[in-house]
């Protein structure tokens, strides 16, 4: 399992919990606490009206066949015709359905707004039975038992007469009139929770995707670096991961610059048998006893192998400085026609000497049309060196092609000889260092270190180089830039 799907479950399994408990919670509290805020009403609704009716109730020492005739009966009779035509918040509300019962200081009923429990004994009922005794009554009673959302809550005052409780009144209201506010608010609260889950995981997909960015950046950097690839250190704004990202760094230049030595000095040393062994052997034989042409003759050879030793040190240390570089510290805008041009006229000694023609297509055209961003110093190495192959491998009196075409992406140049072509074992090891064919005149091998060279300074210019064989005869060196 991927580390930013782990930090994502762990965030959404956190917020998961969090949100049922919270969402637990809150909904097993919500229906007693509207029920709470219902009782609480009703409480100061059953004292009020127990003043109200109080003076009445005392002056008369009413009973059930007259309490009817009281203003209070007619009032509460008045309040329940009403219609209301109230809408709170979503929930319309047209008329009252609390029922109000008064009893006599025995329990027994004498008024009952639902006219159907006058005179019974309602001595036993909580809310009569405890207000009599001069305790808070109350209770909430189902109308049928097997309906959990039938009950009705019972609140109870006692009325007072000097002091001495003479009677109760009772009102009650059903629970299921509070139910479309607690359905309501429970609908709210879980489209609310569901969008905030919702925005939650948007939240932590985002913040575990952001905190592994650094982490994929590192894994890409250490993979480009498993691979022999060049790659620069990573930006990351994560403080540790910066040092671990130096840390990683540091160890690779130490681990590279080991290696790098080490085979440097392998190939050098191989490189290097061959020459020196001619020397020696050369050395061994002058004596000045010796005839003229084979003293000069081995004199000629000694200074070739000196010449080639030195040759092949310079392009070691100009390519391990090249190999060195990250990235080009300048750049600029380089002409790549104007510059094979001024490649070619270097090479119009080594051109005559060997009676080699070169074609550049195209031969006359806007210079501007074939510019690339580059350095114009290690772009003319490019093109020297391919030149140089390029004559070394023509036939006498042969043709070189030099082709510059642009895509929409960059610059292409082609340099095309008439030579015999690269042996198939050979195509997949040209740009390798030390890796040389003998040249068909000479029969001699180069130091090996030319291909090597140009693939370092295209790769610099994040380009592409690539030898191939033609179809019909000699071989194809092709460069891409990137405009």
């Amino acid at each position: 399992m991927s580390l930013n799907l782990r930090i994502f479950l762990a965030n959404f399994s956190i917020l998961g919990v969090a949100t049922y408990l919270l969402l637990n919670v809150f909904m097993s509290e919500l229906r007693p606490g509207m029920r709470q805020t219902t009782e609480d009403t009703l409480v100061d609704t059953a004292n009020l009206l127990a003043e109200v009716v109080s003076n009445e109730f005392l002056q008369d020492q009413l009973t059930s066949q007259n309490f009817a005739q009281l203003n209070f009966a007619q009032s509460i009779e008045r309040f329940l015709a009403r219609s209301y035509r109230a809408k709170i918040f979503s929930v319309d509300k047209e008329s009252s359905q609390i029922r109000i019962y008064i009893t006599d200081d025995q329990g027994i009923v004498q008024y009952d707004s639902s006219g159907k429990d006058v005179g019974a004994d309602y001595s036993r009922w909580n809310d009569v039975y405890l207000t009599l005794r001069g305790q808070y009554g109350a209770r909430s009673t189902k109308l049928r038992p097997d309906d959990e959302m039938s009950t009705v809550m019972h609140v109870a005052a006692p009325i007072l007469n000097n002091g001495r409780i003479v009677g109760s009144l009772t009102v009650a209201k059903p629970n299921q009139t509070v139910q479309p506010f607690i359905d309501m608010a429970q609908l709210k609260i879980k489209t609310t929770s569901f969008w905030l889950i919702v925005i939650s995981i948007v939240i932590g997909a985002v913040f575990s995707f952001g905190l592994t960015r650094s982490i994929r950046k590192l894994v890409d950097y250490a993979d480009q670096i498993a691979k022999g690839r060049k790659a620069s250190v990573p930006k990351v704004g994560e403080v540790e991961l910066t040092k671990l990202a130096d840390a990683i760094e540091n160890m690779r230049e130490q681990l590279e610059g080991k290696a790098y030595v080490e085979n440097y000095v392998h190939a050098l040393t191989h490189e290097l048998k061959s020459p020196v062994s001619a020397i020696k052997g050369a050395a061994e034989l002058l004596s000045p006893t010796m005839p003229e042409a084979d003293f000069e003759r081995f004199q000629s050879n000694i200074l070739d192998e000196t010449d080639r030793i030195d040759v092949m040190i310079n392009r070691l240390l100009a390519l391990a400085s090249l190999e060195k570089r990250g990235n080009l510290e300048t750049t600029e805008r380089v002409s790549l026609l104007s510059l094979a041009h001024s490649v070619i006229e270097s090479k119009r000694v080594a051109l005559l000497a060997k009676g080699v023609t070169i074609e550049v297509i195209p031969n006359d055209a806007n210079q501007d049309a074939f510019e690339v961003e580059g350095d114009a110093f290690l772009l003319t190495q490019v093109l020297d060196n391919l030149l140089q192959n390029a004559i070394e491998f023509s036939p006498s009196a042969g043709q070189i092609v030099l082709q510059i075409t642009r895509d929409h992406q960059g610059c292409v140049l082609e340099v095309q000889d008439q030579g015999p072509g690269i042996p198939e074992y050979a195509l997949s090891r040209v740009f390798e260092r030390f890796y040389s064919l003998n040249r068909p005149d000479t029969n001699k091998k180069s130091t090996g270190l030319g291909l090597c060279f140009v693939n370092e300074i295209v790769a610099l210019h994040q380009g592409q180089v690539s030898l191939e064989n033609r179809l019909t005869q000699g071989c194809c060196a092709r460069v891409w830039l990137p405009a």
